[in-house]
C-alpha cells in the first residue's frame, strides 16, 4: 500500500490544475482498492457547500453540477464532522441522501474520508460499492492517509492553476501563500525573483579557439566581482560593523585564493571554455568541502557554490557587467534569498522580500529586520520563477504574500501602508514625551537591538534605553567567535552611543532554532537540548571573554547591565554569577577599573519562573522573554506550521506565569521588564502595563504605537480590563476584548499591529 500510496501522490502533484488531480484521484483509488466508485468532492466555502469535481462510477454529467451543503448526506457529514463515515448499507443511515443525478441508487458500501489541511477541510474523498458491506480497517486507514496527503497536493494544483491564470491575465481570486516566518511590516512591489539564468552545475563543456581571449575574459569577470563585493561592504558600513561584514570578506578571500582562480585559469588553456572550466573547478572544490568531517567545514561548501554562481553569472553578461535593474519598489523573491542577493538591491528600493526556504533567525531574516524590510520566509509553495515581475504585497504581521492582488485588495494594501506611514508619522510629536499614562503612572519603553543600525536609530526614536541588545547577532554575522577585544570595540561603542541611557546586553543566546553556522549543534530536539546559558557554561572560556569585553566597555561607563538568558535552575545563576566574578578579579588584576554591573535573568523556563523567589535574591532585575516562555508553557514550535496557530502570548496560562512572576518580583523590590514579541503587541502591552512591569522593550516600530496606547488609557481602566479578563479561558476571548477596549479608546490605529 506504500508503494501505491507513493505513486498516487507523485502523480497528482505533476497535476497543472485541481480538475485533473481529482481525475487522477479517483482512477488510481479505484484501481488500489477495487472498489466500484471513486468521487472527490472539493469545498467552497463561500457558498458553504461540496462540489462533485471527479468520479470514477457515476454520471460523468454530474461532475461540477451535483453540491451538498456541509452536513448534507454521507457526504456532507464527513466534512462537518472532519472524520471519515464508513457505513455497510448507505440508503439504510438516517443522515443518506439520494441525488438522482449521480446514478448512486445501485451501491450500497460507503466511505467519505476528509481531505484536511491546517484545520480547514478542503474536500472529501468518497468511494462506494455495490454490494452491502463495510470497507475494512485496512482500507480505511489507507484512504485517511492518502488524504492526508491529497490536501496538500490538491492546494498546490490550486496554486498551479491560480499562477495559470494570473499568467493569462485571467481574473480571478487573489491568491495568498502562507509562511512560517517573518519580519514585521507590509510592502507592496514588484517581484524581482533572484536565481542564476543558467545552474552553475548544468553548464556544459565546450572547446574555444583562443584560450588567452577567455581567460582575460574570466580575469575580468574576477576583478569585477571583486569590486562588486567591496562596493557592498562600502555600501553596508553605517549599517554594520565591520564584523558583521565578514561574509562579504569571507568572499572576497575565496574570490582571490589560488585553488579557485588558477584551477580555472589551467582549464582554460587545456581549451574549455570559462564557464565550462569554472564549473568544473567550484563544484570540485565543493565537494572537498562536502565529504569533510567537520560540520562547519562541510557548510563551506555552500560558500564556494555561491562565489561560482555569481561568477558564471558575470560570465554570462557578455564581457561586461550589466547591473540588474531593480524597480523603485522591489519585492525580492527565490528559493532561498541569499545575504548577498539582498544587500544586491539599493535600501530605498528595497519594499519586502519572500523566501521559500528561511527562517526566523537566518541572515536574511535578521538584516531584514535591523533594515526594517517586511519579510515573510518559509513559503513552502511559492513557485518563485513563475512569479518574476508579477505584483506582490508582504504582510510580515500575519506572515503571508498576496501574489497579484485584484483592484480593491490592492488599493487595500497601498490604504494600510498608507495610515502606516500616516500614523508613523502623526506620533513623531510623542519621541520625546514619556510613556505616562493620563493619571500619572510611568512606564519605561526600551529598544530590542542587535544591530548598529538600530542603536543609531534607538537613539533618536524616543526609547529610554535598551532593554534587550542581542549580542548574539554579531556572532551569526561572522564566520568565527569573535574575540574579547573585538567584542569590547562592539559594546563600548553601544554604550557610548546610548549613554546616560541603560543598556541591557544579554550574553550568548543560540542553539535551539539559533545554530550558530559555524558552531552547529545537532539534536533531535533542539529546544530542549543544549542552548542559552547552558552553551555559556560549558564552553567558559568562550563564556569568559564575552563577560570581560562586557566589562571591559562598561569600565568608562555607567549605563551597563548584564543579562543571562535561559536559566532554568538556581545552580545555573550561581555558576554565570561565579564566572562574572572572576573575570571581574581577572580585569582587576589586569589594571582595568571595572565597575561591578547591574545583573538580570531572563524568565524563559517554567522551572525558573516558580524559583523566582530565590532567583530574585540573587539579581538586580528580571526580564521576561514572553516568546520562549509561550513556547515552552504551550509545548508549541511557533517555527512549525502545523501548530504555529497554537501559539498565543494571551493564553490564560502564560498571562497568569507573567502576572506571577511580576508580581513576586514587586515584592522583592526589584525591577521587571519584558523583552518578548509582547512587549510590541498593543493588546498585549495594555495588560502589561495594567500589571505593572516596569518596562517593556520592542523593536524600533512599534515605540511610538504603544507610547500612544500608555498616554491615552488611564492605568485604572487598564486595571479594570486586567480583572475583566485574567479570568477568561481563552486567548481568542482575551485578545477580542482587549481589542475592543483599544478601539473604545481610540486607539483602532493599532489594531493592525496586533493581528
Amino acid at each position: 500500500m506504500l508503494d501505491i500510496l507513493r505513486r498516487i501522490v507523485q502523480d497528482i502533484n505533476s497535476a497543472r490544475d485541481p480538475s485533473e488531480a481529482c481525475n487522477l484521484i479517483v482512477s488510481e483509488v479505484k484501481a488500489a482498492i477495487h472498489t466500484d466508485v471513486c468521487s472527490v468532492y472539493l469545498s467552497d466555502y463561500i457558498r458553504g457547500e461540496l462540489v462533485l469535481m471527479a468520479t470514477d462510477g457515476l454520471r460523468p454529467s454530474a461532475v461540477g453540477k451535483v453540491r451538498l451543503k456541509f452536513g448534507q448526506g454521507l457526504t456532507g457529514l464527513a466534512a462537518l464532522r472532519a472524520e471519515p463515515i464508513n457505513v455497510e448499507d448507505a440508503p439504510a443511515h438516517p443522515a443518506f441522501r439520494y441525488v438522482a443525478a449521480t446514478g448512486e441508487s445501485p451501491f450500497h458500501g460507503y466511505i467519505g474520508v476528509p481531505m484536511i489541511r491546517r484545520r480547514r477541510v478542503l474536500g472529501v474523498l468518497v468511494a462506494q460499492q455495490r454490494e452491502q458491506r463495510k470497507y475494512t480497517a485496512d482500507e480505511e486507514s489507507f484512504l485517511v492517509t492518502l488524504a492526508a496527503q491529497l490536501a496538500g497536493c490538491i492546494n498546490q494544483a490550486e496554486i498551479r492553476q491560480a499562477l495559470d491564470r494570473i499568467g493569462n491575465n485571467v481574473l480571478s481570486a487573489s491568491l495568498f501563500l502562507e509562511g512560517v516566518a517573518s519580519a514585521p511590516g507590509l510592502g507592496l512591489g514588484e517581484a524581482v525573483v533572484v536565481f542564476p539564468a543558467t545552474a552553475l552545475a548544468q553548464v556544459p563543456d565546450k572547446g574555444i579557439e583562443d584560450p588567452a581571449a577567455e581567460a582575460a575574459h574570466f580575469r575580468q569577470a574576477v576583478a569585477l566581482e571583486l569590486a562588486e563585493l567591496q562596493r557592498l561592504s562600502e555600501r553596508m558600513r553605517l549599517l554594520l560593523s565591520p564584523g558583521d561584514r565578514a561574509l562579504l570578506d569571507a568572499y572576497a578571500l575565496l574570490l582571490g585564493s589560488d585553488s579557485l582562480v588558477n584551477g580555472t585559469l589551467e582549464r582554460i588553456q587545456a581549451g574549455n571554455w570559462a564557464p565550462g572550466a569554472l564549473r568544473a573547478t567550484v563544484l570540485e572544490y565543493a565537494d572537498i568541502f562536502t565529504e569533510m568531517d567537520d560540520p562547519y567545514l562541510r557548510e563551506r561548501s555552500a560558500d564556494i557554490l555561491d562565489l561560482g554562481q555569481r561568477l558564471l553569472n558575470r560570465l554570462q553578461v557578455e564581457q561586461q557587467v550589466v547591473d540588474r535593474q531593480y524597480p523603485e519598489n522591489t519585492i525580492l523573491m527565490g528559493e532561498e534569498v541569499s545575504v548577498s542577493q539582498l544587500l544586491d538591491v539599493p535600501p530605498e528600493k528595497l519594499k519586502g522580500v519572500v523566501s521559500v526556504r528561511g527562517t526566523g533567525t537566518s541572515h536574511v531574516a535578521l538584516l531584514a529586520r535591523g533594515l526594517a524590510v517586511p519579510a515573510v520566509f518559509g513559503v513552502g509553495n511559492l513557485p518563485p520563477g513563475r512569479l518574476n515581475g508579477r505584483e506582490v504585497a508582504v504582510d510580515g504581521y500575519t506572515m503571508r504574500a498576496c501574489i497579484q492582488p485584484g483592484p480593491a485588495l490592492r488599493q487595500e494594501y497601498l490604504k494600510l501602508i498608507a495610515e502606516e506611514a500616516k500614523l508613523s508619522q502623526g506620533l513623531q510629536h510623542l519621541r520625546d514625551l514619556p510613556a505616562e499614562t493620563p493619571d500619572g503612572h510611568r512606564l519605561q519603553v526600551h529598544a530590542n537591538s542587535g544591530l548598529f543600525a538600530d542603536i543609531a536609530a534607538a537613539r533618536n526614536s524616543g526609547v529610554e534605553g535598551v532593554g534587550l541588545y542581542r549580542s548574539e547577532l554579531h556572532f551569526f554575522l561572522r564566520d568565527h567567535f569573535p574575540g574579547e577585544e573585538e567584542q569590547a570595540i562592539i559594546y563600548t561603542r553601544v554604550l557610548r552611543i546610548m549613554e546616560p541611557y541603560p543598556v541591557v546586553l544579554r550574553t550568548l543566546d543560540v542553539g535551539g532554532d539559533k545554530p550558530l553556522p559555524y558552531f552547529p549543534i545537532s539534536e533531535q530536539n533542539p529546544f530542549l537540548g543544549w542552548r542559552g546559558i547552558r552553551i555559556s557554561l560549558d564552553q567558559p572560556d568562550l563564556f569568559k571573554a564575552q563577560l570581560r569585553a562586557m566589562l571591559r566597555a562598561g569600565s568608562a561607563y555607567s549605563n551597563l547591565s548584564i543579562l543571562f538568558p535561559m536559566i532554568s535552575s538556581v545552580g545555573e545563576l550561581d555558576d554565570a554569577l561565579d564566572l562574572l566574578r572572576r573575570a571581574q578579579s581577572e580585569l582587576l588584576e589586569d589594571g582595568v577599573q571595572v565597575k561591578p554591573p547591574r545583573v538580570g535573568i531572563m524568565i524563559e523556563v517554567p522551572s525558573a519562573a516558580y524559583q523566582i523567589d530565590t532567583l530574585l535574591r540573587r539579581v538586580d532585575f528580571v526580564s521576561i522573554g514572553t516568546n520562549d516562555l509561550t513556547q515552552y508553557l504551550l509545548a508549541v514550535d511557533r517555527n512549525n506550521d502545523r501548530v504555529a496557530k497554537l501559539y498565543d502570548p494571551l493564553h490564560p496560562a502564560v498571562l497568569g506565569v507573567v502576572r506571577y512572576v511580576v508580581e513576586r518580583s514587586q515584592a522583592a523590590g526589584r525591577p521587571v521588564s519584558i523583552c518578548g514579541e509582547m512587549a510590541g503587541d498593543p493588546a498585549s502591552a495594555l495588560l502589561l502595563l495594567a500589571m505593572g512591569v516596569d518596562s517593556l522593550s520592542m523593536n524600533l516600530g512599534s515605540v511610538l504605537k504603544i507610547k500612544w496606547m500608555v498616554r491615552s488609557i488611564p492605568y485604572a481602566a487598564a486595571q479594570a480590563l486586567l480583572a475583566e479578563v485574567i479570568v477568561f479561558e481563552q486567548a481568542a476571548a482575551i485578545r477580542e476584548r482587549a481589542n475592543a477596549f483599544l478601539d473604545q479608546h481610540g486607539l483602532s490605529g493599532l489594531l493592525r499591529v496586533g493581528k
